[in-house]
């Protein structure tokens, strides 16, 4: 994370090089991100370009508190919430698939069966329980980091990962699922 503060450093004093790498490095698992809360592929790509362009515009808005990560998820975030309350279309977002590489065939069929149903449980969490989840274990970011990007304290985060991996739980041992 000290490395993206040190490319933005960079990009402010000049190198634009270093801004293509951060959006490079971060532009697939934001769109990602993004479409937990966006329906269209092309409105998670709109929203990303948008959070790259935010830093680009408003190079001193970043005060590197936090990861730049932190920062961009941030901004996704919020920026697809509005384009949600304007649009009035909220989730759920289709399965995503994943390329795993395994050994043989049957054994990457059987993962992706898993991972759908997971990702269609996730979908039918309430909205917090999904961004949650999703920065926690899908992006790795700590509680803290969680906690800024959804403007909560960590303790909300830790409340709210509980209950959503409890109702997550739930949800699939109600439909025979033993992920």
């Amino acid at each position: 994370m000290e490395q993206d503060q040190e490319y933005y450093r960079r990009y402010l004093a000049g190198d634009g090089e270093a801004l293509s790498f951060l959006i490079e490095k971060y532009r697939d698992r934001l769109i990602f991100f993004l479409r937990r809360f966006l329906r269209s592929p092309d409105d998670a790509e709109e929203v990303a370009a948008e959070c790259f362009a935010e830093l680009a515009i408003h190079p001193l808005r970043y005060r590197f508190a936090g990861s730049v990560k932190t920062y961009l998820f941030s901004i996704g975030r919020h920026k697809a919430l509005n384009l949600c309350k304007r649009q009035e279309k909220l989730l759920p977002l289709e399965t995503a698939e994943l390329s795993p590489e395994y050994r043989t065939f049957e054994e990457e069929i059987f993962r992706r069966e898993q991972a759908r149903q997971l990702h269609c449980a996730i979908n039918r969490l309430p909205e917090d329980y999904r961004t949650v989840l999703h920065l926690l274990y899908f992006e790795e970011l700590s509680y803290e980091e969680a906690a800024r990007v959804m403007k909560k304290s960590c303790k909300q985060i830790d409340n709210l990962a509980y209950r959503a991996k409890r109702s997550l739980k739930e949800l699939l041992e109600k439909e025979g699922n033993a992920l």
